[in-house]
């Protein structure tokens, strides 16, 4: 039971993984987008869309290239949108960031309820077997190959992503000029720097990655069924970018952890109170890592300073 354990919280952890890496692009601009939850949701649709408009044009879900295609090219597409709503409204009209966040993810939500029950999935189950298992002689590996050679090809992107994503943070012009327009947009302006085109990117480029983990859960983890509970992950993904303290490099072992306790009760012969006390575990870390940094923390594991703070160039 505990290799099934791990094996499970290191698969769903890419869903917490991708939600995280992309709020963390977009908070290292000064952007605080509490839309992440409905940004997943509406990456979800993108790639079930994606995915059932191809099986059901050809009538049949065989081509594991086009199925994995339309399914990241939609999901991608649809975060995208996503992205140049959040930024046009807090960026171009300068609304709040809070509350146009809020609107986001009741959007998303709604969004995706509504249009999943007018949608045809009679080919998702089939369909999310091209998601899975990317390793297939993983089962001669015996308990290493269960425990790090059985998942799906999207586990290991996030991965990739996240690291990939910690290295243009910190060793990169384009990563140094990204931190210094959520530290102080206003001396970035000053040298030069094109604020707003940098927030616009950073927001369209961070929702894109963060519907990959809508994507993902729907696909991969629920096999092609649909249940209301991606928006949970994204609020998880948005407490993780802050368990973390805004590195994905360790928001890869942090997405483990909380996968870990999200999935705990349902492994626990343990009374219904306790299981949903198990469920809150990850809120109630990600207040107490809160209270640590902000107390004894040092620049290094502080929020952007202008992070929620929309930038008025007349200001200047």
């Amino acid at each position: 039971m505990s290799l099934a354990f791990f094996r499970s919280a290191i698969r769903l952890c890419a869903a917490f993984l991708f939600g995280a890496t992309g709020e963390t692009i977009t908070e290292k601009s000064g952007h605080l987008n509490l839309g992440t939850p409905g940004v997943m949701c509406m990456g979800a649709v993108g790639g079930v869309i994606g995915v059932s408009t191809y099986c059901n044009s050809v009538g049949n879900a065989n081509n594991v290239f086009m199925i994995i295609f339309m399914g990241l090219l939609f999901c991608l597409l649809f975060g995208a949108i996503a992205g140049v709503i959040y930024s046009f409204l807090t960026v171009s009209l300068r609304a709040n960031q809070n509350i146009t966040g809020l609107a986001l993810t009741t959007f998303g939500i709604g969004f995706s309820k509504f249009y999943i029950e007018e949608l045809d999935r009679s080919f998702l189950n089939a369909a999310s077997a091209a998601f899975k298992n990317l390793f297939t002689f993983y089962p001669k590996l015996g308990w290493f190959g269960e425990l790090f050679l059985s998942y799906g090809f999207m586990v290991y992107l996030s991965i990739i992503i996240a690291v990939l994503t910690a290295l243009i943070l910190r060793k990169t012009k384009v990563g140094l000029k990204l931190r210094s327009v959520g530290e102080n947009p206003a001396t970035a302006d000053a040298c030069g720097i094109n604020v707003s085109r940098y927030r616009y990117l950073a927001t369209i480029i961070g929702c894109s990655i963060s519907a990959l983990g809508g994507m993902f859960y729907i696909m991969d983890y629920l096999s092609g069924n649909w249940e209301y509970t991606i928006d949970a992950i994204g609020w998880l993904a948005v407490a993780l970018v802050i368990f973390t303290v805004w590195r994905t490099d360790l928001a890869i072992l942090g997405s483990i952890i909380f996968s870990g306790l999200f999935i705990a009760s349902s492994y626990l012969n343990v009374p219904l109170n306790v299981k949903e006390i198990f469920k809150m575990l990850p809120y109630v870390v990600t207040i107490i890592i809160l209270i640590v940094t902000s107390l004894f923390g040092g620049k290094l594991v502080q929020p952007p300073a202008s992070l929620g703070i929309n930038y008025f160039r007349e200001d200047r």
